[in-house]
């Protein structure tokens, strides 16, 4: 029987290879010869955003305010590759990832050999997050809550939200496999967001100095808000097979405004933007988003998940002070 097979199988290889001169797929990507490479793409969480030391040409020149941080989580990610390019751009939604990052993300991996995609993006889409955080800076002022407003609708936003990030992981895929990628020869991680504020916050500084949310908002956005929001990324992940981050929790106990070991800036102005018709607009655009000690931490994470196999994962901070991989998945 064995010889039978044999007899049979040679001449079919014989004829695979008149009929082509490659009868196997050539090699994904670049050669191993190319310099490895890991890339961010997304919005201002991964751009790095309110951990200063920003990129020149990020931080308003020419009406650009990627703040594009050397401080950012994705460069503090040790994904032993040679090189980390950052993508992101704060202030960017789904569209934008696909119309101007990952363009130039497939632009790189034609020229380099790309291991590793990380985004972060959909905050900006329907949930609008920066702009619920502004809306309950601004009831406080008035004394009003602004959660039970929110909380109406919020659901429906992150439901809208979830096929523009599945489309825009598509494209990555899609943009990979045109620059000669197969869906296996590289990593594809989404993250999620983590929460800002707690319902732990001082009172002494719940002020314009500190963080002017009231308690029970900054509750429903640790509570409600964020976890949301990572339900709708998981799902997003889950359709394109990409790997999953989940970062709701990693900023408990180090929220801003709770003294000690703050991850996120407080309320922060540009004072001297103030003056400035130029940047006037951007003068708040670092409040509530990581510093550079909170970026430093989430990257120690997403080091930390880039060498597992885990599908799915979350980032909790452990009793030593630091943000570690959760065993839970």
């Amino acid at each position: 029987m064995r010889r039978a097979l044999t007899i049979l199988v040679i001449p079919v290889l014989a004829i695979v290879l008149i009929v082509s001169d490659h009868p196997f797929p050539p090699p994904s990507g670049p050669g191993v010869e190319a310099q490895t490479m890991l890339v961010g793409l997304g919005d201002s969480t991964m751009s790095g955003e309110g951990a200063g030391d920003y990129d020149a040409g990020t931080n308003g020149e020419n009406n650009n305010w990627c703040h594009r941080s050397r401080n950012a989580s994705i460069m503090k990610t040790n994904a032993d590759t040679n090189r980390t390019v950052n993508l992101a751009c704060s202030g960017a939604n789904s569209d934008r990832v696909r119309n101007d990052q990952i363009p130039r993300l497939q632009e790189l991996a034609r020229h380099n050999r790309v291991t590793t995609v990380v985004v972060a993006v959909g905050a900006n889409d329907d949930p609008h997050f920066a702009e619920v955080l502004n809306k309950c800076v601004e009831a406080w002022v008035r004394r009003a809550d602004c959660a039970p407003g929110w909380a109406r609708e919020w659901q429906q936003r992150v439901q809208k939200m979830v096929p523009k990030v599945e489309n825009a992981l598509n494209t990555v895929k899609q943009a990979m496999r045109d620059a000669g990628y197969l869906d296996s020869s590289y990593t594809l991680v989404i993250q999620s967001y983590a929460a800002p504020v707690g319902p732990g916050l001082k009172t002494q500084l719940q002020n314009l100095s500190g963080c002017p949310i009231r308690t029970a908002d900054a509750r429903w956005v640790r509570e409600n808000a964020v976890f949301d929001l990572s339900l709708g990324l998981r799902t997003a992940a889950e359709r394109t097979n990409a790997r999953f981050l989940d970062l709701s929790r990693a900023g408990e106990s180090h929220e801003a405004c709770l003294g000690g070991s703050e991850w996120f800036n407080r309320l922060a102005v540009d004072w001297d933007g103030m003056h400035d018709k130029t940047r006037q607009s951007h003068v708040l655009q670092e409040s509530f988003h990581p510093n550079a000690a909170g970026h430093a931490q989430i990257g120690r994470c997403l080091t930390e998940f880039l060498k597992t196999t885990k599908q799915t994962a979350a980032c909790l901070p452990r009793q030593d002070g630091t943000l570690g991989l959760s065993t839970e998945s």
